[in-house]
């Protein structure tokens, strides 16, 4: 094992000694540095952002799981895991402006919030995804990007004028725009046709139907994150909770660069923790990069 490597070993392993402390002991959840944050254009976030597919029932694993996810996350348990991520040094969550979140966001923002900073995920179809921009950016969105999936589409259509418009107009309302994808092939075909974008969402796996998140699309996933200048939020590097928070953590941060973050959800059922443990992680696993 060389220098690099045991330094690695040993500090994942004092972060999970340090989350481990703080459940018995019922220690502050924040991290006792300081949470490290990335410049999407010029915005400062927290390297780890917290991701909302929980929140509505999104699983990548089953109907079953989606229903049940669907059912357990009330408002008020949204809210906690918004309290509890801003507790732990995440500033920014991602969502769909659903009129569900339009409502619930502000709501909780004027109750004293911890946690700042809305990222919009515009999801919806090519005829609606304007007007959803639209809700974005007048709902009070911070930054605003292209879901992965929609923009999947226009790269294998060859519609890279509808999606450059998309970007533009989300940069009309003078936030910071981004494009998210699935496909490693997608961000630098924007770059090389000089997209204006600010940051870009890259998916670990291409989580096609019946996808099996196998090692190779992640391999692909990493080798585009590391051609492309601009900050890259990489997402699913748990494989949609199929691997444990070390190894997803510890393989994303020892292959992304500094200028680089992570966007992870959360479904408390499974313990609250978690978002502690994910936060400890970021902080610990940066700290090798500096």
């Amino acid at each position: 094992m060389d220098r690099r490597e045991f330094l690695k070993k040993s500090t994942l392993a004092a972060a999970m000694a340090a989350v481990s402390m703080a459940d018995r002991t019922g220690a502050a959840a924040a991290p006792d540095k300081g949470m490290p944050t990335i410049k999407l254009g010029g915005l400062e976030v927290s390297r780890l952002i917290l991701g909302s597919n929980p929140f509505w029932g999104v699983s990548h694993k089953s109907p079953a799981l989606d229903e049940e996810m669907k059912r357990f996350y009330t408002d008020e348990r949204i809210t906690a895991v918004l309290e509890e991520a801003g507790a732990c040094g995440i500033t920014a969550v991602v969502s769909p402006p659903e009129p569900r979140w339009l409502e619930l966001w502000p709501k909780y923002l004027s109750k004293g919030g911890k946690l700042k900073l809305w990222i919009a995920q515009c999801h919806d179809g090519p005829d609606k995804i304007v007007a959803e921009i639209e809700q974005a950016g007048k709902g009070g969105a911070h930054a605003a990007f292209i879901q992965g999936g929609r923009a999947d589409e226009a790269f294998e259509k060859g519609n890279f004028d509808a999606l450059r418009s998309w970007v533009e107009k989300i940069k009309s309302f003078g936030i910071p725009a981004g494009v998210a994808a699935h496909l490693p092939q997608v961000h630098p075909e924007l770059e090389r046709r000089k997209f204006p974008t600010d940051f870009y969402y890259q998916c670990f796996y291409t989580v096609s139907k019946g996808a099996t998140y196998r090692s190779e699309e992640r391999a692909k996933a990493i080798e585009t994150i590391r051609q492309i200048e601009k900050p890259v939020v990489a997402y699913k590097i748990l494989a949609a909770g199929r691997l444990t928070a070390e190894e997803g953590f510890e393989f994303a941060f020892s292959h992304i660069r500094r200028k680089d973050g992570v966007c992870v959800g959360i479904f408390i059922r499974d313990g609250k923790d978690q978002i502690r443990q994910d936060a400890t992680l970021t902080e610990s696993l940066s700290a090798l990069q500096l």
